[in-house]
């Protein structure tokens, strides 16, 4: 694999708590504004723009991404944010509940993605596709990372154990309650040998981050001569041994006009074993809790040796043996009556949106595995849509790749 250093725009070290943002695509607009109320310098103001901007207006429209422009140049021209002096890599741990994942912060090939060495495991939607690539091509620079994994190396475990000996750039806890700490990187040229012996890349998170970031590289490609630095794509990647993958749990709106016990009917005669009472959270796989009413159920189903590695995921399960054929989830990326719930918000999220009215039913899923996903990107296979939650999530604003 081709890793590239660039000349990171990034906070100033004193200030960098409060540039730090979630991620723009985990937190709706009005959480957005909460979170960044008081603090004009939060990269928030960048990532989701209209929170500046009138509630009512869409948040494509023009103005909106014209207000990340203007947003990013007042951060530069306030000093919030600095130029490195040299093309340089970083180290980037996080630490969440005791656990630490540790990454390289660098830019991959557009090229790579293109020959399939970057591997995918879920489909993108063109809709958001767009919508990255409005605020790439509007900012000229990729402010979000792609998050990406690679099989353990012991050679750059060792580099990243002997960076870690030095001084950060800057060590601080975000209010979810991840430590943050980055260190800078001079002297790549080790970290691009070691990575050369590293065949595939795998996207863990950020498939269209990654596919908006190739895409603006092909527009520039074709009339320009193909060398320039709008075609690398900013990445954090980490061992895939480090990571962990949390729940992607289920709510849908109604039941398809079935009684609650037409309900439980339909799921015992698909072949599920349904348990009045269960826990919560499921505790192997092929097991998934159901929150209907006030009471969980647990179901549960053998396993079958014909389906592939996609079908066996108890995603895939669920959605072709119930939601699908029972409550008509025909399509779970298009479909306005599901609704997608990330594992660290735990099941209370899914007993209050029933308990509030808000979807008639939840499921509790067991957590993907990365051998799972990287055997399926291996094969070409496509997961479900929302299989997989990764956390903690990367921040925005600690580190921006501009394209030229």
């Amino acid at each position: 694999m081709r890793l590239h250093p660039f000349r990171a725009w990034r906070p100033r070290t004193e200030v960098a708590a409060r540039v730090a943002a979630p991620p723009y695509d985990v937190l709706d607009s009005d959480e957005a504004r909460a979170l960044a109320a008081d603090n004009p310098i939060s990269f928030l103001h960048v990532g989701k723009a209209e929170i500046d901007l009138p509630r009512e207006m869409d948040v494509h429209d023009d103005r909106v991404y014209a207000q990340a422009v203007a947003n990013l140049q007042r951060l530069r021209h306030e000093g919030v944010l600095m130029q490195e002096r040299q093309p340089v890599f970083y180290l980037y741990r996080l630490i969440r509940e005791g656990r630490a994942q540790t990454g390289l912060v660098a830019t991959f090939h557009a090229e790579d993605y293109e020959r399939e060495l970057v591997r995918k495991h879920e489909k993108t939607l063109k809709a958001k596709e767009d919508d990255r690539m409005r605020h790439i091509a509007g900012l000229n620079s990729q402010t979000g990372p792609v998050f990406l994994a690679y099989r353990a190396q012991s050679r750059i475990d060792e580099l990243a154990t002997e960076v870690q000996t030095g001084a950060p750039l800057f060590d601080f806890t975000s209010p979810d309650g991840v430590r943050n700490t980055l260190w800078r990187i001079e002297e790549t040229a080790a970290w691009e040998q070691a990575f050369a012996a590293v065949p595939v890349f795998y996207i863990a998170d950020g498939h269209h981050r990654a596919a908006a970031g190739v895409r603006v590289a092909q527009e520039r490609r074709a009339t320009q001569t193909g060398t320039e630095e709008y075609n690398w794509v900013l990445a954090v990647l980490f061992p895939s041994n480090q990571l962990r993958i949390l729940p992607y749990n289920r709510v849908v709106k109604d039941l398809n006009g079935l009684t609650p016990e037409q309900f439980l009917t339909r799921i015992k005669q698909a072949g599920f074993a349904v348990t009045a009472g269960a826990t919560p959270s499921p505790a192997a796989p092929r097991n998934v809790g159901m929150y209907l009413g006030d009471t969980w159920w647990g179901l549960h189903w053998p396993a079958d040796a014909r389906a592939d590695a996609v079908g066996q995921l108890d995603v895939s399960v669920l959605q072709d043996r119930l939601l699908a054929p029972i409550l008509g989830i025909d399509d779970p990326r298009k479909n306005p009556r599901v609704g997608f719930v990330g594992g660290i918000r735990g099941t209370g999220e899914l007993v209050k949106l029933v308990s509030e009215g808000r979807a008639a039913v939840a499921f509790s899923m067991f957590p993907t595995t990365l051998d799972q996903l990287l055997a399926i990107a291996d094969a070409g296979q496509i997961m479900p849509p929302k299989s997989t939650w990764f956390e903690p999530k990367l921040k925005d604003g600690l580190f921006m790749h501009d394209l030229s």
